[in-house]
């Protein structure tokens, strides 16, 4: 029986601009290293075994606040990556609706097999994909090489986020999502051994702190 911390990244200045990282390495912009610190003194005293983060640096400082609060070392999985975007990388919604119309409809309609077109590094995940990579990553955290965890923190991207919400409530990766990804928000998980079940969502009251600006509040 293991109790997971699903955490998002901090922000990043892409996630203002509503620009798609993906697989992009973007580093946490002013707000978003204020919201890790708060996140890491809200989760010093959880009781943590592990933590587990995605190796893009949005994450991986993300973990390490948390790291540090608790005294522990993260463990990387690239495994838990953001989706690969392929061309969509580094745009807008608006300008890949402009550039890419009929891949922007397929993505809208959450069709899970089709692959977008390919971006000069990297091609694209479907949606089917990607929904099995984050979940085996998990699952691969979980088994631990053997150990065994009371309480795992896993830091990672929203499009991981939004794949285990779909996991553990057991509806289907191509449903339109009901729920909000906050960024640096606790998610929580209760996993028995078989399946994960969903026993909180979106907690973002630790971003309250007086760690924060007036305008991140």
């Amino acid at each position: 029986m293991t109790d997971i911390l699903l955490i998002r990244h901090g922000e990043t200045a892409w996630n203002v601009d509503k620009r798609i990282q993906g697989h992009i390495d973007i580093p946490l912009n002013e707000a978003g290293e204020r919201q890790v610190q708060a996140l890491g003194a809200a989760l010093a005293e959880e009781g943590i075994d592990a933590i587990f983060a995605s190796d893009l640096q949005r994450a991986r400082a993300t973990a390490q606040a948390v790291a540090d609060a608790t005294g522990l070392q993260v463990g990387i999985d690239a495994g838990l990556r953001e989706r690969c975007y392929g061309a969509f990388e580094g745009l807008r919604h608006v300008d890949i609706e402009a550039k890419y119309p009929e891949a922007f409809k397929l993505w809208k309609a959450r069709a899970p097999d089709v692959r977008y077109p390919a971006g000069e590094e990297r091609e694209a995940e479907t949606m089917r994909e990607f929904y099995q990579r984050s979940v085996d990553a998990v699952r691969r955290v979980l088994d631990g090489g053997g150990k065994s965890y009371r309480k795992v923190a896993i830091v990672t991207h929203g499009g991981v986020l939004e794949c285990l919400h779909h996991w553990a409530s057991g509806t289907g990766f191509e449903q339109p999502r009901t729920f909000d990804i906050f960024n640096a928000s606790v998610n929580r998980l209760h996993w028995d051994g078989e399946r994960a079940q969903i026993r909180s969502w979106g907690e973002i009251g630790h971003l309250n702190r007086e760690t924060l600006d007036e305008v991140d509040r």
